[in-house]
């Protein structure tokens, strides 16, 4: 099922990439508030790495972690997030 590993990287305002907390990433993950049942195939490993399975569209995980990393206030003004397929 978890057979994507995903980069997620919070990139500051100077564009220097940082490995997003799992807090982070596990309070995305924990949390259904899209109420779309796509994210569910998502596993957080560690700082910076998500594993998910193939149904999950990165062109719609992308701006749905930003968002919410947003509004719990973990991105800042000038601050973007950046996730990328890893190659296994």
């Amino acid at each position: 099922m978890f057979v994507r590993q995903l980069r997620v990287e919070r990139v500051d305002a100077l564009g220097k990439a940082h490995p997003c907390p799992m807090a982070w990433i596990d309070n995305f993950a924990m949390r259904n508030f899209t109420n779309d049942a796509v994210f569910d195939d998502t596993l957080p490993v560690s700082d910076g790495l998500l594993e998910a399975g193939f149904r999950v569209p990165l062109e719609r995980l992308a701006p749905a972690m930003e968002d919410w990393f947003r509004r719990k206030g973990y991105l800042g003004e000038g601050e973007h997030l950046r996730v990328e397929e890893l190659p296994r």
